[in-house]
């Protein structure tokens, strides 16, 4: 690892339970801050599973138990004495398909740092051109901020969710297939919106398209079930380059290479 990565989130030893069956097997990995880090692998290879994990989402899914360690900045995040609304806006998330709420393209940004006290306009204002200016989306509707955002189009409706996420000042953005219900045009704003965003946060991509995990991200992740009914395990992770030209495991090599999956 070179010296200047700080590592940002990691998990040790990390098993994970839906009721008896075991989802995820003894996972351990580091995501470097201000780095892209992308997780690949088949579907249905644990990928969107621990990507929520990393900001406790599985907690609202009923008879799920998490064994070993998850960490952020060296503070394991299922601690008894963790806040989990506080975490969750530090480690922020963006769904596969966009979910703004029913309300205006204001109120969408404006509504979590509402929920977390700010009551002035002049500073809810601020943060809310802010956060659509890193967003990559002021310019498309700063004329029309008081209008639905599900008039917005789909590549829109997906930055809007993006500018949520940043207006409660977020440190980490999970990104779950962030791409996957957009047109071309709208899959490259989104990607040039990270090289943009990394500069400020830590960022993580569930992604199924191999193509943009080597476009968009520094680090990769490989995760795989090798036999049904068996939990997944993390195979390979390295730099991106080295996973996809020169990956240490067969098994992420006959992915890579389109043998399987």
């Amino acid at each position: 690892m070179s010296a200047e990565l700080e590592i940002k989130l990691c998990t040790k030893n990390l098993n994970f339970y839906y009721g008896n069956f075991k989802a995820l097997e003894n996972i351990n990995s580091e995501i470097y801050k201000n780095r892209i880090t992308a997780f690949i692998g088949p579907s249905g290879c644990g990928k969107s599973t621990y990507l929520r994990l990393l900001n406790r989402m599985n907690d609202l899914i009923d008879g799920t138990l998490v064994e070993g360690l998850v960490e952020i900045d060296g503070q394991n995040i299922y601690d008894s004495n963790i806040d989990v609304s506080e975490l969750r806006r530090r480690v922020g998330m963006v769904f596969q398909k966009p979910n703004p709420f029913p309300k205006s393209i204001y109120e969408n940004v404006a509504y979590g740092p509402r929920v977390h006290g700010v009551k002035n306009k002049n500073e809810l204002d601020h943060i809310v051109e802010e956060s659509l200016k890193r967003a990559a989306l002021w310019k498309e509707v700063k004329h029309k901020l008081h209008t639905s955002a599900l008039d917005l189009s789909g590549g829109q409706q997906q930055r809007l969710c993006i500018a949520r996420v940043l207006a409660v000042d977020s440190e980490v953005l999970l990104m779950d297939e962030p791409c996957s219900s957009l047109d071309p045009s709208s899959t490259m704003k989104i990607e040039d919106l990270m090289f943009e965003l990394k500069l400020r946060y830590t960022i993580v991509i569930v992604t199924h398209n191999m193509q943009q995990a080597a476009r968009v991200s520094d680090y990769t992740a490989f995760f795989l079930v090798e036999e049904v009914d068996q939990p997944a395990r993390l195979i390979e992770f390295g730099p991106t380059d080295e996973i996809f030209t020169r990956p240490r495991d067969k098994r992420t090599e006959n992915y890579i290479t389109g043998r399987f999956g």
